[in-house]
């Protein structure tokens, strides 16, 4: 990175279509991510704590090695994907999402269809996650081309080991245009709102913390969050709720005998509450589908798996609501960057299995712990 005392990147705060609330968002114009100088990384790392998302336009030239080296510029000590090597495993359920590149082990490849050749990787086949393989009552089929869920709302992160990666990178190389999708809620609320087929929905946890009752924000800021032990196994047999933040109760997740070997001082313990490290702002920063218990201000700890849920539950929903939620309308050549320590997100949508849509995915497994409230 060169040593420029003056950048000429711009922010330009995005603006919310009719009916959205949402508070989060911006696009940076006039940046060489191929050659980012310490005074534009300046204004990129501030916009990007100020606004959660930053999107840079037209970006088709840039290669998985500057998404790399961008996406290590905020954690610049980090090494190693996000996820380490959890996707070996089969029975995880992150492991039909990606694909790795060869040459840039960090940056992992994901999308819809068959590709002849891409970044190294030979006649693959991508598979776009959909929610009727993870949802307990998902969508009819007839309904499925028109209608789409939430599909998972989550942090990228591990959450055993591993440290929550800082940001994450996501490109789009690939992206069919086809009608919109009805997105419903399916929660006795009614709510849904329209999105563009296959967009990355996000919601700001910032704006999910400020949402809470003052008792509720006392709670938050005291409560840390335990995560189970190799979380996307352990939740393999279960299902998702339908709105997509968090899972069903049903008693089905794998026994500890049943998961990889586990190691006491690698489960995470993890605060309800991440401080932004530029904005001081609190988030309510939670992975719902992989809590497993909580740990109370005055040591208590809540264990009853089905209280865990319908606590963390009631605390996030309100901060999905449609209003609140930004359905991305991806365009071929748009690279975003998302403060992983200050957003939730979701894909949505289907794809029919000639579909070809590829993405490029970044994240580096962070150097150390979310800060918490009282950082």
């Amino acid at each position: 990175m060169s040593h420029s005392t003056t950048s000429s990147i711009t922010v330009h705060k995005i603006e919310p279509p009719k009916g959205s609330a949402i508070d989060f968002g911006a696009e940076i114009r006039g940046a060489n991510l191929e050659n980012i100088t310490k005074a534009d990384f300046e204004v990129i790392r501030r916009a990007l704590y100020e606004n959660s998302i930053i999107l840079f336009k037209n970006q088709q030239s840039l290669t998985p090695h500057a998404q790399y080296e961008l996406t290590r510029l905020f954690d610049p000590t980090a090494n190693g994907y996000g996820h380490g090597k959890t996707l070996d495993v089969k029975r995880s359920v992150l492991h039909p999402d990606l694909k790795t590149i060869p040459h840039q082990p960090e940056v992992q490849v994901i999308g819809n269809g068959p590709v002849a050749s891409f970044e190294g990787l030979e006649n693959i086949t991508l598979k776009h996650p959909h929610h009727n393989k993870f949802h307990k009552y998902p969508v009819s089929p007839d309904e499925d081309r028109d209608v789409t869920r939430f599909f998972r709302w989550h942090i990228d992160a591990a959450l055993y080991d591993l440290e929550p990666p800082r940001v994450t990178s996501l490109m789009a190389v690939k992206v069919p245009k086809s009608e919109q999708q009805t997105l419903r809620y399916d929660d006795g609320t009614g709510d849904e709102l329209q999105v563009p087929r296959g967009s990355t929905a996000f919601v700001s946890s910032y704006k999910m913390y400020d949402l809470l009752s003052p008792e509720d924000k006392e709670f938050a800021r005291t409560t840390k969050v335990q995560y189970a032990p190799h979380p996307y196994i352990w939740m393999s047999p279960a299902r998702s709720r339908s709105d997509g933040l968090g899972m069903e109760s049903d008693g089905v997740e794998l026994i500890y005998d049943d998961l990889p070997p586990i190691e006491e001082e690698k489960i995470k313990i993890l605060p309800m509450c991440w401080k932004n490290p530029v904005t001081g702002k609190l988030a309510l920063q939670i992975h719902p589908s992989a809590v497993q218990k909580l740990h109370l201000a005055d040591g208590t700890v809540i264990d009853d798996l089905k209280e865990v849920r319908e606590i963390v539950h009631r605390l996030q929903r309100p901060g999905i609501a449609p209003e609140l939620v930004y359905p991305v309308d991806w365009e071929e050549g748009d690279m975003a960057v998302f403060n992983n320590h200050g957003v939730i997100h979701t894909v949505t949508g289907s794809f029919t299995p000639e579909e070809v849509r590829i993405f490029r995915q970044c994240n580096i497994a962070a150097s150390k712990p979310p800060l918490g409230p009282l950082a």
